[in-house]
């Protein structure tokens, strides 16, 4: 055998879900505010603690089979698509 395949390790966050800043208003709301502040939202670790702004693009289960809300980002994708 010429290697392993092993699954990813999922990392789990350890601040407790209050420690995580939740955003009540943004202002003057956009399209893309519909991608901020699920319930669903967990903070990738892999990334910089600044950009934990529970924005969909920052979960750790942001376009993966874990996330809840697959389907409606596929969809966003083929609405971009050319006809």
């Amino acid at each position: 055998m010429r290697g392993s395949l092993q699954p990813p390790a999922h990392r789990s966050t350890n601040a407790p879900r209050s420690a995580i800043p939740v955003v009540e208003s943004w202002g003057d709301e956009g399209p893309e505010d519909r991608y901020l502040n699920r319930p669903c939202y967990e903070f990738n670790a892999r990334l910089g603690t600044s950009e934990n702004d529970r924005h969909c693009t920052h979960c750790r289960h942001y376009l993966t089979p874990r996330c809840p809300e697959l389907a409606e980002f596929l969809d966003d994708v083929d609405d971009l698509s050319p006809e």
